[in-house]
C-alpha cells in the first residue's frame, strides 16, 4: 500500500498552473540561468580539456579543476543558503542572487577579452578557476529558493507537471548553452569577450523575469541562525530521523549527481579523444544528452502522476545503466551519429529517474523546513560532484596511463548507478492536497 503525502493549499492562484505568471517567470528565470551557466561553463571546460604540456609531453586535461571549483561553494555554503531561504522571502534570495549573476558575468567577461589578448596563461587558468567558484557560489544561493518556492507556490498534486516542465526548460536551456558555448569557443576564438558580454545581457534578462514570481512570506522569520545552519541543521536531521525515506531519496540524489556529473566530463572527453571532433561538435554531442532529458523529464512527470512513482524511476534507473555499459563497450565504433542517438537513450532515461525522485523530496518536508531541506539536497548532491571530479582525476590518469579509451569512463558511471539499482528499493508515494489517503 502507497504512503500519501499531504500539505496546505499555497496562496494565490496556483489552481491553473499553466496560467499562472509567477510559474512561467519561474520557467524563464530557471531556464535563462541554466543557459548561461552551461554556455559559460563549456567555454572553459573546452579550454581546459586539451592544455599543452610545459614539456611537450601530452596534453592535460584539466576539466576536475573545473568541475572541483563549480562544486567547492555548494559544500560551502549550502546550508547557510537554505538558511536564507527560509529565514527570509524566497523570491527575495532568488533576485539578489540572480543580481549576482550579472556581477559574475561581467567578469567572465573582462577575463575572456584578457583571453584574447595573452592565450591561456597560467594565471589566466588561476582567475579563470575562480570565477567558476564565484558561479557556483551565485547557483549555491539560487538552489534552494528556486527548488523550495514551488510548494509555496504550487498544489501538491501540481509539483510533478511544474518539476517536469521545469526540468524540460532546463535541460533544453543545457542543451542550447553547451552547444552555442562550443560555438562561440571555436567561432569567436580571437574575441572571446563577445560571449562574455551575451553572458552578462543573460543574467540580466533573468533578473527581469525573476520578478514576474509571486513573493509567499517567509517561512520561518524567527529563524536564528546557528552553526548547524553552515552544514545539516539540526531540524534536518531530526527529520531524516523520522522520515528515513526521504534520506535514503537524498542520499541517492547524491550518487546520481556524482554519476552524471563524471558523465558530462566524460563526453567531452570522448569526444575530443576518442572520436577527434572539433569544439563545435563536441559541444553538440554532449547537448543531445540534454535534449534526451528534457523529453524524458515532461514524460516522468506525466507517467508519475500524483505520486512518487518508483516504477517510472525505476524504469529510468535501469535505463541509465545498461545505456552507459554499451556506451563503454561500443565506444569509439559507434562514430558521431551512433554516439548521439546513445546520448539521446540516456538523457531520456536520466529524466525519467530524476523526476519522481526530486518531486518526492520536495513534498515529504513540512513548509518551515523546504528551504533547508533542498539546501541539504543540494550540499550532499555537490559533495557528490566535487567527489566525481577526484574520480575523473584518477580514471583520466588510469586511462592514459593505460592507453584505454576515454569510454572506459562510462562504465565506471554505470557500475556507481548499479549499485543504486542493488541497494535502493524505495515504496510508492501518493501526493494529496489535502485529506490524505491510501491508495
Amino acid at each position: 500500500m502507497a504512503q500519501t503525502i499531504s500539505g496546505e493549499h499555497p496562496t494565490g492562484p496556483a489552481d491553473l498552473l499553466w496560467r499562472d505568471t509567477a510559474f512561467w517567470g519561474m520557467t524563464a528565470t530557471q531556464f535563462l540561468g541554466a543557459f548561461n551557466d552551461n554556455l559559460f561553463k563549456q567555454i572553459l571546460m573546452l579550454l581546459f580539456v586539451r592544455i599543452p604540456s610545459p614539456g611537450g609531453g601530452p596534453d592535460r586535461d584539466l576539466q576536475w579543476l573545473g568541475m572541483l571549483a563549480f562544486s567547492l561553494p555548494f559544500v560551502l555554503f549550502s546550508g547557510y543558503a537554505g538558511h536564507l531561504s527560509d529565514r527570509h522571502p524566497k523570491r527575495r534570495v532568488i533576485v539578489l542572487s540572480k543580481v549576482a549573476e550579472i556581477v559574475v558575468m561581467a567578469i567572465g567577461c573582462l577575463l575572456f577579452a584578457w583571453y584574447s589578448q595573452s592565450g591561456l596563461t597560467l594565471i589566466l587558468v588561476v582567475l579563470l578557476t575562480l570565477t567558476l567558484f564565484a558561479m557556483g557560489a551565485q547557483s549555491a544561493f539560487f538552489g534552494p529558493g528556486k527548488y523550495g518556492i514551488l510548494p509555496e507556490l504550487f498544489h501538491q498534486r501540481d509539483l510533478p507537471n511544474a518539476n517536469g516542465v521545469i526540468l524540460m526548460t532546463t535541460f533544453l536551456a543545457v542543451i542550447l548553452g553547451t552547444a552555442i558555448g562550443g560555438e562561440l569557443k571555436e567561432n569567436f576564438e580571437g574575441h572571446l569577450w563577445m560571449s562574455g558580454l551575451v553572458s552578462v545581457a543573460i543574467a540580466l534578462a533573468g533578473t527581469a523575469t525573476a520578478f514576474l514570481i509571486r513573493s509567499p512570506a517567509a517561512a520561518q522569520p524567527e529563524l536564528e541562525l546557528s552553526p548547524g545552519s553552515l552544514w545539516i541543521p539540526h531540524d534536518v536531521w531530526k527529520m531524516f530521523a523520522q522520515q528515513r525515506g526521504l534520506y535514503y531519496a537524498v542520499i541517492v540524489s547524491s550518487v546520481f549527481w556524482m554519476t552524471a556529473s563524471l558523465v558530462m566530463a566524460a563526453i567531452n572527453g570522448f569526444a575530443k579523444y576518442d572520436l577527434a571532433l572539433k569544439d563545435s561538435l563536441a559541444s553538440r554531442l554532449l547537448s543531445t544528452i540534454s535534449l534526451g532529458i528534457a523529453v524524458g523529464s515532461v514524460v516522468g512527470g506525466l507517467a508519475s502522476k500524483d505520486r512518487f512513482n518508483t516504477k517510472v524511476m525505476k524504469a529510468g534507473l535501469w535505463g541509465m545503466v545498461g545505456g552507459l555499459f554499451v556506451t563503454a563497450i561500443m565506444g569509439s565504433k559507434l562514430g558521431f551519429w551512433g554516439a548521439v542517438g546513445m546520448m539521446i537513450l540516456l538523457g531520456g532515461f536520466t529524466g525519467l529517474f530524476a523526476v519522481p525522485l526530486q518531486v518526492y523530496i520536495q513534498s515529504c518536508p513540512p513548509d518551515a523546513l523546504k528551504g533547508r531541506m533542498i539546501a541539504t539536497q543540494n550540499l550532499l548532491n555537490w559533495i557528490g560532484i566535487m567527489f566525481a571530479s577526484g574520480i575523473y582525476l584518477v580514471s583520466e590518469r588510469l586511462l592514459k596511463n593505460f592507453r584505454w579509451p576515454y569510454a572506459v569512463m562510462f562504465a565506471v558511471a554505470g557500475g556507481m548507478m548499479l549499485l543504486v539499482g542493488l541497494l535502493y528499493h524505495p515504496r510508492d508515494v501518493v501526493l494529496m492536497d489535502n485529506d490524505p489517503q491510501d491508495s
